[in-house]
């Protein structure tokens, strides 16, 4: 077996006399199950670049997010020494676990590119700037944080927005019934 370009694996075959060549992707696409959303983050905020983090978690915190049990409505994600941190999240206690079961709201670090941080810290120089986590979700095995560079929304900015969502549902309602 070998390695070709874009990432497919050959397996050579004999077919007869002959040797042909089957392509395979060399793994599967991972699956997303989906933890916690905040939802109110799209309406409080213009939301401008998106990033995917990793999340340092004990092992009861996992169990935990196994039963789909997490909260994001009050955390946010603040930049100490160079390095992210997710503060304010709530991961109930694992109800199985002995005396050694985590503190719900910790701080837990967030694992992100150098340059993604420095793309971060750049985006927070400039003024209403902030980092708002939007979405915890499962990858494979693996727990990630969709986090995003935002601006606060004005009263009038929501109710604007609030206002275009309705005019698009009442055009899609007039459109079905046609």
């Amino acid at each position: 077996m070998t390695h070709g370009p874009a990432g497919l694996r050959f397996d050579w075959l004999h077919r007869g006399e002959k040797w042909g060549m089957r392509e395979k992707p060399m793994s599967k696409p991972q699956s997303q199950r989906s933890i916690s959303r905040n939802r109110k983050a799209r309406h409080e905020y213009e939301l401008m670049d998106r990033f995917e983090a990793g999340l340092v978690l004990k092992g009861t915190e996992v169990k935990s997010l196994r039963g789909g049990k997490a909260s994001l409505q009050e955390a946010y994600v603040r930049l100490e020494d160079g390095e992210a941190f997710l503060v304010g999240a709530n991961i109930p206690p694992y109800t199985h676990a002995g005396p050694e079961n985590h503190e719900p709201t910790r701080r837990r670090k967030l694992l992100l590119s150098h340059r993604e941080l420095q793309k971060l810290k750049k985006g927070l120089k400039e003024k209403g700037l902030t980092i708002v986590p939007l979405h915890l979700y499962f990858q494979g095995a693996w727990v990630k944080l969709e986090i995003a560079l935002a601006r606060g929304k004005k009263q009038h900015d929501k109710r604007q927005s609030l206002k275009g969502a309705q005019d698009k549902r009442d055009m899609d309602r007039a459109l079905r019934r046609r």
